[in-house]
């Protein structure tokens, strides 16, 4: 009976302790109003597709033929990729999107998550834009879907830019709290209650390369923009319907002239998997970015747009 109480004693604390955690952490989901005033400011603008109300950026000189789509990666927005697209608009036109599930366009009503989902509302996205032929940029989740756009539609894709993507079978090397919960099942309804800023401003430290270069506003906006209605649990319904990995084969079928950037720093998908990108993608270039992280695009904007610049400007 002894070994019975300590059971029972300990199950108590544990119940007490989860719910003072609970209690403390508990974080409601932010509307949309809420957030827009903040985060969407000109030139966000907001476009009715699909069921959402998709938050884009569209800036630079209409007539492109070719304009630069950028896709951000998982629990990311458009914000990503500001830098980028601050210096790119002077001569391109550039489009960047919050995805669905994230950002500020939140959650798919279908609820459906798969990369070939992404892919499918990337094509209607282009066609609502009356896109025929762009240059695709994506980082993480977004390179994914960017490069499996490509082995689908490959008239609608001039070049392709992969920036430390998924693709392959990961071998992660430090997977972000923020992840490590969102794939604990038993946690989900508690998941979806709180968000401890902290646990927010820890995986964004560790996405970088620099951690001090994870500043209180770039925190600000990945934890409330993660509180947006819906985005909690679409993250769960994400990391339950990935398949990383199983479609790796197809990246052979990519024709388009690719550049891979990789961040040296990054410790989420080894920077040993651009080289296996430059392996199967016949006409690709990589370059590999030294002292940054996950997200170099939004590290260093300056750095990393150099490579970039000479591959667009390679006929």
């Amino acid at each position: 009976m002894q070994w019975f109480k300590r059971l029972w004693w300990s199950s108590v604390a544990f119940v007490l302790a989860l719910a003072v955690f609970v209690f403390l952490t508990w974080e409601p989901d932010r509307q949309l109003g809420q957030l827009v005033a903040r985060w969407a400011q000109p030139p966000s603008t907001f476009m009715e597709l699909d069921g959402m109300q998709v938050h884009l950026r569209d800036t630079g000189p209409v007539d492109d033929p070719t304009p630069i789509v950028l896709l951000h990666g998982m629990s990311s927005s458009l914000h990503s990729y500001e830098g980028w697209q601050a210096q790119l608009q002077g001569r391109h036109r550039v489009i960047s999107v919050d995805l669905p599930g994230f950002g500020l366009t939140g959650p798919s009503p279908q609820g459906d998550y798969r990369t070939d989902a992404y892919t499918r509302f990337v094509l209607r996205f282009l066609d609502a834009l009356g896109l025929k032929r762009v240059i695709l940029v994506g980082n993480a989740l977004g390179g994914e879907v960017a490069w499996q756009t490509a082995v689908l539609a490959p008239e609608r894709v001039k070049k392709l830019v992969l920036i430390d993507s998924d693709g392959y079978q990961p071998s992660v090397l430090s997977m972000p709290v923020a992840f490590q919960v969102a794939s604990m099942r038993w946690m989900r309804w508690v998941s979806e209650r709180i968000l401890p800023r902290m646990m927010v401003e820890s995986s964004v430290r560790n996405v970088f390369g620099d951690p001090k270069l994870a500043t209180p506003e770039k925190v600000d906006r990945y934890f409330e923009l993660n509180l947006r209605v819906g985005n909690r649990r679409a993250l769960f319904q994400r990391m339950d319907q990935a398949q990383f990995g199983v479609s790796a084969s197809l990246i052979r079928r990519v024709s388009q002239p690719t550049l891979v950037l990789w961040g040296e720093k990054d410790r989420m998908i080894s920077p040993d998997q651009g080289q296996l990108f430059c392996r199967d993608i016949p006409r690709c270039r990589l370059v590999t970015l030294p002292g940054l992280g996950h997200l170099p695009q939004e590290e260093d904007p300056v750095a990393s747009m150099k490579p970039l610049m000479a591959f667009l400007a390679t006929p």
